[in-house]
């Protein structure tokens, strides 16, 4: 393996820490939209704490699966050839979810409104439990031949542990956009926000629980690293419980940088299990190595000058826009609708 394939596989876990981190929060955000919000007012206000930057958050993920496919061919064409159903999934959700912001805005009937209310808390449900699914089923091993191509069934992509998985992933994503709603609102709703994550903290730190013991009988995790998998768990399970801390403390900061680092911990916790691998082959004589799986040196290296080129300029256009519309914005008075 050389240094340029082991910065590629880094920077694709980058991208994904990055996704999750910006699109986890989105994706609370709008699981909210239909349930949090009590009328068409609050339900205003909630959509509008990621007005500004929902669609630039998926840029992550649009840029994650570019790397993976430039870097990474061999990768990219078995997990999207082996896993395209979920994928195709995932992009439903994903395009009903983002209309669905508009189309609202722009609809003169509340039963319509109401309808695209529910298109953005279920495609964003989905989303964030398709990719939880997905990334837990990979990380058990999957039936592949020697050429990278999948032969799963039913069972191997919905079983016990993914399902977990993408009720975890749902979870965390919901717990971290109610953080970010109390970052960026101030009356009622981040009240509100505040007493559903103590409740549903408590619900998570279970589910953790529950989760690390399906990863030790499913996964291989523990028996060929079980030090850094051991480490990067403890480090999950301390960040919750950080997160937790700063609700109940109304330290808005505090638990939303936790609970978002929380979800880079599982991107984390996935990669280096993964390490060496790409793809983890239920037959480990088939499992596909980064070494093996990656385009030529001379690609690596300019894609790494070009990367490496752009990423400070897209790195303070995302700054910058956070901090023009850094304000809290005021929850709806009571009988407003």
């Amino acid at each position: 393996m050389t240094n340029l394939q082991l910065l590629w596989f880094l920077l694709i876990g980058v991208l994904f820490s990055g996704f999750f981190f910006l699109e986890g929060f989105d994706f609370g955000i709008g699981m909210a939209v239909r349930f949090f919000g009590r009328n068409t007012a609050e339900r205003d206000t909630i959509i509008q704490t990621i007005g500004p930057h929902w669609d630039g958050n998926e840029v992550w993920l649009i840029t994650a699966g570019g790397a993976m496919f430039a870097s990474f061919p061999m990768w990219y064409a078995s997990l999207f050839s082996g896993y395209y159903i979920i994928l195709f999934l995932i992009l439903v959700a994903l395009i009903f979810r983002g209309v669905s912001f508009e189309f609202r805005a722009n609809m003169q009937t509340s039963r319509w409104r109401q309808f695209w209310e529910w298109a953005a808390t279920l495609g964003s449900f989905c989303a964030a439990f398709l990719f939880g699914m997905m990334f837990t089923s990979m990380i058990q091993g999957v039936p592949m031949d020697a050429d990278g191509n999948i032969f799963g069934n039913f069972g191997t992509y919905v079983n016990l542990f993914s399902i977990v998985g993408g009720v975890a992933v749902s979870l965390m994503c919901l717990i971290h956009g109610l953080n970010f709603l109390q970052l960026k609102t101030s009356g009622s709703l981040r009240d509100r926000a505040q007493k559903w994550n103590k409740v549903l903290y408590p619900v998570l730190i279970v589910g953790e629980v529950v989760f690390v013991g399906l990863l030790y009988m499913t996964t291989d995790f523990f028996a060929m690293k079980a030090t850094s998998t051991w480490a990067i768990l403890i480090v999950l399970v301390i960040l919750t419980l950080i997160a937790w801390w700063g609700v109940g403390q109304a330290h808005n900061w505090t638990a939303f940088l936790a609970s978002g680092l929380s979800l880079i911990s599982v991107v984390v916790l996935i990669f280096n299990g993964l390490f060496p691998r790409v793809m983890i082959a239920t037959n480990s004589a088939h499992s596909i190595l980064i070494k093996d799986a990656s385009s030529s040196p001379y690609t690596l290296h300019l894609m790494t000058i070009i990367a490496f080129s752009i990423l400070p300029i897209v790195l303070v256009y995302f700054i910058w826009s956070y901090w023009v519309f850094y304000k809290r914005l005021k929850s709806p008075e009571i009988g407003e609708v």
